[in-house]
């Protein structure tokens, strides 16, 4: 590859072939090449990781390898944390998140934050804090979100890998409309502590955005497994997922669905996307078998909504302690103060009676494994959108919001579950717009996923296919 990825690159420093300070200092160069263009990078911490390659480096497979964290679930202590909002522009923790700790275990020097949406609520990164993230394929598109300034990062190979996370597609959606690999983990795969034990009755995860397969597997592998104190925890790997990757995943029965579950509409482009994923999987000697996923859309969009809405009134409340006041009028967008009112107005019971809808979902859902060992949907119902699809109006403060649902009815029922998932970038539209494809496998399962990933990565190598923009 013309541009290492994370591990080639931590091989490097291994041989000494490289310093980690060089690799620190070519990736800042590249940064600041092409960040002009993009707006992907918002928290530069360009010193800091000098300093930190200067020093003692822990001596993780990771060691001296760059690396950007999203602005919004990672604390890392005296560096700022906006989660894209004009509120929290000034909150600096006092602490690392578990996830960054076991970063820099692993030996990573993370050299800045990336653009989020405001409280990483939309799927596309367009904060009125920031500004907007452009999509280096077309900087007039959305690069998804709500890890589109990671995502963005990644594919025009500022560097080979970014933190993100998953609260309803948030690293899957960036991954397709960037042309990238993004995995959201098993729940409780990694964990969410010391702030947090569980988000959103466990929509959430946090996980990473990649060029190859083997750097997204071998990141899972240094930061997966249960801290103390955890609520619940995933299954254990049978081995590390590095090994995983290359192993023959045998013939595996793929249940394909390319209809929406909620009954919206599907673009022709990510249905030709699916059907050509769905046709390679087969040339590789998978079985392939239409399916569908029987849902109330309804129950279930009103169930989601609950959640999501009363979870995020929760994060400002629970940041007002964080930074002792309360939002003041103007300091959230309209849309995040839509969406807070709305979660304010929802009762306990009605908390609850949601968590109950989407466990049967969940249970539903999990009885299509014992036909199918995956199941292939398209990552998103539509191509990357222009910028500004998804602004609130006047008239309708919440329209993005309902775009949202429109434009991503695939990837949150997968939070919902808590199954691994993947978007894997296979197919790109006539337009040269990349469009993903959507993997997700048995609880507990990400074995599978690398294994076939890797797979379809050999037989259609991506990492190659670069943006316009691009380093």
């Amino acid at each position: 590859m013309s541009n290492p990825d994370a591990t080639a690159l931590a091989e490097l420093v291994r041989k000494r072939e490289a310093t980690p300070l060089e690799l620190v200092d070519a990736a800042i160069e590249r940064i600041e090449r092409v960040n002009g263009q993009l707006n992907a990078v918002t928290t530069p911490m360009f010193d800091l990781a000098r300093q930190a390659a200067q020093a003692t480096i822990p001596d993780g497979p990771f060691r001296g390898v760059p690396f950007l964290l999203k602005d919004l679930g990672a604390a890392f202590q005296g560096a700022r944390m906006t989660f894209g909002s004009r509120y929290l522009k000034d909150f600096v923790p006092d602490h690392d998140s578990e996830i960054v700790i076991r970063y820099k275990r692993a030996g990573l020097i993370v050299l800045g934050k990336t653009n989020v949406p405001e409280l990483g609520i939309q799927p596309t990164t367009e904060p009125e804090l920031n500004g907007a993230t452009r999509n280096p394929w077309d900087p007039a598109r959305s690069p998804g979100g709500s890890s589109g300034g990671s995502a963005a990062a990644v594919a025009a190979r500022m560097l080979p890998a970014a933190h993100g996370t998953d609260g309803g597609g948030s690293i899957r959606i960036p991954a397709s409309c960037c042309g990238i690999f993004g995995l959201k983990p098993t729940r409780a795969r990694i964990p969410l502590g010391p702030d947090y034990g569980d988000m959103f009755s466990g929509l959430i995860a946090a996980h990473v955005l990649t060029i190859s397969v083997r750097d997204s597997a071998a990141l899972l592998d240094v930061t997966c497994g249960a801290e103390p104190g955890d609520p619940y925890a995933a299954p254990e790997p049978a081995r590390p997922f590095a090994e995983e990757v290359g192993v023959s995943p045998g013939k595996l029965r793929i249940g394909l669905i390319s209809s929406s579950p909620t009954g919206g509409p599907v673009h022709p482009d990510c249905i030709a996307a699916v059907e050509d994923a769905a046709k390679l999987c087969e040339g590789l000697g998978h079985s392939v078998e239409e399916t569908k996923i029987q849902l109330n859309a309804e129950m279930y969009g009103n169930a989601f909504s609950t959640l999501w809405s009363a979870g995020n009134a929760w994060k400002i409340d629970s940041m007002s302690f964080a930074v002792a006041r309360k939002p003041q009028p103007g300091e959230l967008e309209p849309q995040t103060e839509a969406l807070i009112s709305m979660g304010r107005r929802k009762s306990a019971p009605e908390y609850l009676l949601a968590v109950q809808v989407l466990q049967v979902y969940s249970r539903r859902t999990a009885a299509l494994y014992d036909k199918f060992d995956v199941l292939l949907t398209p990552t998103l119902a539509a191509p990357p959108l222009p910028l500004g699809s998804f602004a609130p109006t006047l008239e309708d403060p919440i329209h993005g919001l309902r775009r949202a649902a429109e434009f991503c009815p695939f990837t949150p029922l997968f939070n919902a579950t808590g199954q691994p998932a993947m978007s894997v970038p296979l197919y790109w539209n006539s337009e040269g717009l990349p469009i993903g494809s959507h993997f997700v496998g048995r609880f507990g399962d990400e074995a599978t996923l690398f294994r076939l990933a890797r797979q379809l990565e050999e037989a259609r190598p991506w990492s190659e296919r670069r943006p316009p923009i691009s380093c």
